[in-house]
């Protein structure tokens, strides 16, 4: 029971998670839904998310997302 409590995520993170697998077609359509629906800035939704795709719990609960996600990210550092 203690695996299973652990690995549940909030309403919160859930919602985040599920945003991320959706498309979005047309430029700061993503950020209006984000402000819309999570009541977040776009900065403050890119830091949970960054600070989420390391959480170990995230990892297990969503493991080929989180890594698209990190791939994604590096890769955007590596440019930078």
């Amino acid at each position: 029971m203690a695996e299973e409590s652990q690995a549940s995520l909030t309403e919160q993170e859930e919602a985040i998670l599920m945003l991320e697998k959706k498309r979005f077609k047309h430029s700061g359509s993503k950020e209006a839904y984000i402000g819309r629906t999570l009541g977040l800035s776009p900065v403050s939704y890119y830091q949970q998310l960054n600070s989420m795709i390391d959480n170990p719990r995230i990892i297990a609960a969503e493991p080929l997302l989180t890594a698209r996600l990190r791939a994604r990210r590096d890769l955007a550092e590596g440019q930078g």
